[in-house]
């Protein structure tokens, strides 16, 4: 990640923190799929109370995952992508770096087993 900074590396570690737990996993699948609701709407969904759906949220807040607003008596809540597009892109960095090394590695092992061989042709 230093290339992107370390504030890029602090996103991708509240993220990681922050899907580690199933609720709020599910959580961000329902604003997903709703576009956005309620802290009350989202607990009728899942077999965890209001207040902990709450604490859930408040959670994904700080991660940059969700954001919510007030609107009346009511703060509805919403998906903000910017945090977890920052975590894609870190993984799919990530995944390509692999991808590069074991490419390397099949071409080494290959190399070894030709050299090995003795019936193989130079």
């Amino acid at each position: 990640m230093t290339e992107e900074g370390s504030g890029a590396a602090d996103v991708v570690d509240s993220v990681i923190g922050a899907l580690a737990d199933p609720t709020r996993r599910r959580l961000l699948d329902l604003l997903a799929a709703q576009g956005e609701a309620t802290a009350t709407t989202l607990a009728e969904r899942l077999p965890v109370s209001r207040q902990a759906v709450v604490k859930h949220l408040a959670v994904l807040d700080a991660a940059g995952l969700v954001s919510g607003a007030r609107v009346g008596r009511e703060v509805r809540y919403a998906v903000r992508p910017a945090a977890l597009d920052t975590t894609a892109r870190w993984m799919a960095s990530l995944a390509t770096e692999w991808g590069r090394r074991l490419a390397h590695i099949k071409r080494v092992a290959e190399a070894a087993e030709r050299d090995a061989d003795p019936t193989h042709p130079d």
